[in-house]
C-alpha cells in the first residue's frame, strides 16, 4: 500500500500534531479550505498525507496573515505548484525576518542614543526615516494594496523597502525624476508606442525593482490600471501633464504585450 494509505491521523491527532487546536481544523472543514480525506462509519473525520501537506502550505499563509478566503483561492486553483508556494513562503518569511531585525536594531540603537550611551550615524537615522515614509504610504494606501496583492507580498515589499541603503534610495529618487521628464517629453509627442513611450516603460520597471521582490507583466499591467482608477494615483501623474496617467498605462500594455 502507498504512503497515502498507510498513514492517516484522526482529528485529534492531527491537530496536536500541527499545533493547532480541533475546533480549527473543524472550521477548515466547513468552509471547505481543507476536508479530511473521509469520514469514518462512526463519523469522526480521518486525514491522511496529502491533508498534512496542505495544512502545513495553509499555516503558512496564515503565518503571513493571509486571509482564509484567499488561502482557500491559492490552494484549489487548478494551476497551483506546491513548490512554488514553499519557495514564496520562504523569501517572504526571510524578507519578514531581515524586516523584524531591522527595526529591532534600529530601536535598540535609538533607546541607547536617548540615554546618551550610544550615537546614531547618519545612516542609522536614514533606517528610521525610511520606517517613518513607510508608515505614511501604509495609512494612505495601505488597505488597497493589500486588498489588491495580499499581506505576503506587501510585507515583502516593505521589507525591501527598508533593506535600501542610502546610496540606493538616491539612485530611486534620481531614476525617478529621470521617468518623469521622459514620461512628460513622451507624452508630449503623444504616441504610447514610440521609442520615449517605451524607454519609460523600461525606467518604469526598473524603479519598480527596488519595491517588488517579484516581477509580472500582469501586476505591472494591474498597477498601470490603479494609476488611472485611483484619484490619488492618477493625480501624481496627471500633475506631470493632464492625461499622463492613461498614457502611461497605455504605453504599458504595448511595452507587456
Amino acid at each position: 500500500m502507498g504512503g497515502e494509505a498507510a498513514v492517516e491521523y484522526s482529528i485529534n491527532k492531527l491537530a496536536k500534531l500541527a499545533g493547532v487546536s480541533v475546533r480549527t481544523l473543524r472550521y477548515y472543514d466547513e468552509i471547505g479550505l481543507l476536508p479530511p480525506k473521509r469520514v469514518s462509519g462512526n463519523g469522526y473525520r480521518v486525514y491522511g498525507q496529502q491533508a498534512v501537506g496542505l495544512l502545513q502550505h495553509i499555516l503558512f499563509y496564515r503565518e503571513l496573515a493571509v486571509p482564509l478566503e484567499e488561502i482557500k483561492r491559492i490552494v484549489r486553483s487548478e494551476d497551483y505548484d506546491g513548490i512554488a508556494a514553499l519557495q514564496g513562503h520562504l523569501s517572504a518569511l526571510k524578507a519578514k525576518r531581515g524586516h523584524i531585525d531591522l527595526l529591532i536594531a534600529n530601536v535598540e540603537k535609538t533607546i541607547a542614543a536617548a540615554k546618551g550611551d550610544a550615537t546614531m550615524n547618519d545612516q542609522e537615522k536614514f533606517a528610521g526615516f525610511k520606517r517613518t515614509m513607510l508608515e505614511e504610504n501604509e495609512q494612505q494606501y495601505g488597505g488597497e494594496i493589500r486588498a489588491k496583492y495580499g499581506d505576503a507580498a506587501v510585507d515583502a515589499s516593505n521589507a525591501k523597502w527598508m533593506g535600501l541603503t542610502l546610496e540606493q534610495y538616491d539612485e530611486v529618487q534620481a531614476l525617478s525624476r529621470c521617468l518623469n521628464a521622459l514620461l512628460k517629453s513622451a507624452f508630449e509627442q503623444g504616441d504610447p508606442s514610440s521609442e520615449p513611450a517605451q524607454t519609460v516603460c523600461g525606467l518604469h520597471k526598473q524603479w519598480l525593482g527596488y519595491f517588488w521582490t517579484h516581477y509580472s507583466k500582469e501586476a505591472h499591467l494591474g498597477l498601470a490600471q490603479t494609476y488611472v482608477d485611483d484619484p490619488r494615483f492618477r493625480s501624481h501623474y496627471d500633475d506631470i501633464a493632464p492625461g499622463c496617467a492613461e498614457f502611461l498605462r497605455d504605453a504599458l500594455r504595448i511595452y507587456c504585450e
